[in-house]
């Protein structure tokens, strides 16, 4: 008999097949098959070991060499009938080569009235990615009469879920009922995994609950399950009934958790899991390091992530992405780029997650051409453009205003990807062409594309309902995201609440922020500027408390949306309570909180405070510079404002769009119209930034102002896009100034089509008819307004007095020192007839006015 052990040899193969060196792989074949023991005591062992070599040879390139294997084990007779295992393992070896004539014309030389042919066909094409055909074999094998085991079922239920098909997987959980293979762990955890994916978790928790054998892996398909549905809660509660169990935590169970407190309202539950992780020696696992790097990034605190990859004994090419991604999430844009160099000298090549990471860091800012630099070198070296590399480009070209490109790459792509989709979407609303994002989003929901929006996606396309004011649209997208159960979502949540709040709903967005059930700073964010830009600064200010009073940490969006509330007040004394709380926190150095900052001290009146926060401010942007520019742009200081605009291009500080429309509107409160051409001109010709929409409706306001009607028409005729309720609303308002009726008749036409229920442009449009004299047409304007429906909405005015902000409604006389204030008014307006105002008495009129 033979001696030598067949081990050696059997690895020796493997790692030459793996090398794809043929000659020396077929020699060791035949020096293999000359050696084999024959003894019935190892026949297994050999059939083992001969099964890693077929397992190897598995690859369409590798066939003629899987075919001489085949060919040796024939002549040494260890295809037999009875070695059915053996034979499943060639059949499989076939399939996966892609030799498809020969795999059949062995499957039928089987016995079919045996599970091991067909599910060795289920579990192949599984593998392969080839998910209907292990279903059409699942269903060949049940109309054969074979009957399935604990075997087949987890190959069948996975094909489900790649499939997206939950409800034939119902189908199949029946059929497991029947045959009693329910409470199998492995078929169980198949069905768990389904459902959770599925986001069916109350059938999955269900299923769980009944299964009396939990192992490690029915735990994370469990813990995974509550992470995919955004139920951080109930994920938390099953890592802690695990740590009950007989079961301890590995590493999948932790990245699984401490993906859930990836947020600063769990951060401190994440340091205690990083305990934890350290107790068990896992610190260094590589899944736990790379999800504990992006725990520390994604809170804020880049520098505990930076010391973790420091200490990592070993770093692969997820970390190097997980830290690239950090720095750009913080806005470390230099630093990112400094680790994609630092990660090439180390030997690794960037792939398309590295780019998709790092593209963000790239905007309008940053210029086009380093966008096309990357997109270049993803070309010339090959980097594959997956739907997510794809999607970041489509992004990174939206944001430099560059829709043609934008558009060609996703004209590109052979098939259509939900992600791509959105990203089109997303671009679409980032430039302000609502209608066309609402098309791309009718486009994927043909039933020829067989695309389901997802959370994401619904997200995305609910800002042009808001910028449209389409709220019908905007509420049937509501009811869809509803019947899904994606509306407890942050981020999908969030988007609800800013659609109701821009279409002027915002007791519907309360309603909405207060059905999600995990707040984060972005939520927050919502409803804070929300109200704020409803005329409710108050309660915008309230949600400001709360927020740090639920646990959630205060960022520039909450701290710029509690400003602009103070502003809108206006409240200067808590404004400067943010500041002092700037000052003290980590936003003292923070250019955009500090740019709100002088904006809030600009509105409330105080230009000093404003010019004392820019003088302070180290490291002034574009943003810095535009603020003070507006700061004293809408104080009327023109001089001043040109000032700090040369003093900007000094610094070498390149202006954007936001600076021009400063100065712009500037020239507007100075009434200086051509100084205002000049720059709206020197803009567009000389700086090359194209005029946006609030270009040309400055420019209106511009002409409005100095009683230049004809121009400010001529002006939105010459728009290059669609002009919207604001420009004609301010077209409409100059010309109530300035008594043009004619030209207020068709501002309305187009308000009344683009905002149909807004009362401020009926309210305009029949106070200039009054002042006109034309009472009649007043009172028809008065009447249409019944017809349809529209309620005007009480004007309410704010007043801050020793700290205490005083509201006021239009004929209001809940306040308590309302006699004496009224009494006041009338004084004044007797002063003012001594002055030779004469009021006009027409239907608009204040009641109280009217009986002086």
């Amino acid at each position: 008999m033979y001696q030598r052990s067949i081990i050696t040899p059997s690895h020796k193969i493997l790692s030459y097949v793996s090398s794809s060196k043929s000659k020396y792989f077929h020699t060791n074949c035949k020096n293999l098959t000359r050696q084999l023991p024959l003894s019935q005591n190892t026949e297994t062992a050999v059939v083992s070991h001969l099964g890693l070599i077929l397992e190897a040879c598995s690859d369409g390139s590798l066939l003629q060499q899987g075919r001489q294997v085949h060919a040796q084990f024939i002549l040494n007779g260890l295809c037999s009938k009875n070695n059915a295992t053996f034979n499943a393992r060639i059949l499989g070896m076939y399939v996966f080569c892609g030799s498809f004539k020969v795999a059949m014309n062995m499957f039928f030389r089987f016995d079919l009235n045996t599970t091991m042919p067909w599910n060795r066909m289920i579990r192949v094409f599984a593998k392969m990615g080839w998910f209907k055909y292990s279903l059409l074999f699942y269903f060949k094998m049940l109309s054969f009469g074979t009957l399935p085991d604990k075997y087949s079922f987890p190959c069948v239920i996975k094909a489900c879920g790649a499939l997206n098909n939950v409800r034939l997987g119902r189908l199949v959980h029946d059929t497991i009922r029947l045959l009693g293979l329910g409470f199998d762990v492995f078929v169980g955890s198949s069905l768990v995994k389904l459902y959770a994916e599925s986001h069916c978790i109350g059938d999955a928790r269900c299923l769980f609950d009944k299964l009396s054998h939990r192992d490690c892996v029915l735990w994370n398909v469990m813990l995974n399950g509550y992470v995919i549905c955004g139920e951080s809660e109930n994920a938390i509660r099953v890592f802690k009934e695990m740590r009950t169990s007989e079961n301890k935590p590995n590493s999948v169970t932790f990245a699984g958790i401490l993906s859930v407190c990836a947020t600063e309202a769990m951060i401190d539950l994440g340091t205690q899991l990083h305990g934890s992780v350290i107790h068990f020696g896992l610190e260094f696992d590589s899944p736990v390091a790379n999800t504990l790097l992006a725990l520390y990034s994604k809170c804020g605190q880049l520098s505990d992530a930076v010391k973790l990859f420091e200490l990592m004994p070993q770093i692969d090419l997820v970390t190097w992405n997980g830290m690239i991604a950090g720095h750009v999430q913080n806005r470390f844009m230099d630093e990112a780029s400094d680790l994609i160099h630092l990660m090439i000298s180390s030997g690794f090549k960037p792939d398309s997650i590295t780019f998709s990471s790092f593209l963000p860091s790239v905007t309008e800012s940053t210029s086009l051409r380093q966008g096309k630099e990357i997109h270049g070198y993803i070309v010339r070296n090959g980097v594959p453009l997956d739907a997510f590399l794809k999607s970041a480009l489509i992004d990174l070209y939206f944001k430099c205003r560059n829709v043609e490109m934008a558009y060609k790459i996703f004209n590109q792509s052979v098939t259509i990807d939900l992600v791509m989709s959105t990203a089109m979407i997303s671009g679409y609303v980032l430039n302000k062409m609502h209608h066309d994002a609402l098309e791309m989003f009718r486009w994927l929901l043909h039933e020829k594309n067989k695309l389901s929006p997802n959370a994401v996606t619904l997200a995305s396309v609910l800002p042009a309902c808001s910028s449209l004011a389409a709220l019908k649209l905007g509420k049937e997208l509501h009811g869809n995201i509803l019947k899904n159960g994606l509306d407890k979502r942050c981020h999908v949540g969030s988007a609800i609440t800013d659609m109701y709040s821009k279409c002027g709903r915002l007791d519907l967005a309360h309603k909405t922020f207060g059905r999600v059930s995990e707040k984060d700073a972005v939520c927050w964010n919502s409803i804070i500027i929300s109200c704020s830009q409803n005329g409710k600064p108050e309660e915008a200010i309230n949600f400001f408390r709360q927020m740090a009073m639920e646990g959630i940490k205060h960022d520039r969006v909450s701290i710029s949306g509690a400003l602009s509330a103070c502003a809108n007040l206006p409240a200067l004394s808590y404004g400067k309570e943010i500041h002092c709380f700037m000052i003290k926190g980590v936003f003292s150095s923070d250019i955009f909180a500090e740019s709100s900052l002088i904006d809030m001290y600009a509105k409330c009146g105080s230009l000093e405070h404003a010019q004392i926060v820019f003088d302070m401010m180290q490291g002034k942007n574009e943003v810095a510079w535009n603020s003070i520019i507006a700061a004293y742009g809408s104080h009327g200081c023109l001089k001043d404002s040109l000032a700090l605009f040369h003093k900007m291009l000094e610094n070498e500080i390149q202006p954007d769009h936001v600076t021009f429309l400063a100065i712009i509107s500037a020239c507007g409160h100075a009434g200086q119209v051509a100084y205002g051409i000049h720059y709206f001109r020197c803009m567009t010709e000389e700086y090359g930034i194209p005029a946006h929409l609030e270009h040309y409706a400055c420019m209106v306001d511009l002409y409005g102002r100095a009683g230049c009607l004809n121009e400010a028409f001529e002006t939105i005729n010459s728009m290059p896009f669609p002009p919207d309720a604001g420009v004609w609303g301010t077209l409409l308002g100059a010309c109530r100034v300035h008594g043009n009726v004619e030209l207020a008749k068709v501002a309305s036409r187009h308000l009344f089509h683009l905002e149909p229920q807004n009362s401020g442009y009926y309210v305009l449009l029949s106070n200039t008819h009054a002042d006109a004299g034309e009472w009649g047409n007043a009172l028809k304007i008065r009447k249409m307004m019944k017809e349809r429906g529209v309620q005007k909405v009480p004007g309410y005015s704010w007043i801050e007095i020793h700290n205490t902000t005083h509201m006021f409604v239009a004929a209001d006389e809940s306040h308590p020192e309302s006699v004496h204030i009224y009494s006041l008014l009338k004084n004044l307006l007797s002063e003012m007839k001594k002055e030779g105002y004469r009021p006009q008495p027409y239907l608009p009129m204040h009641p109280q006015t009217l009986q002086m």
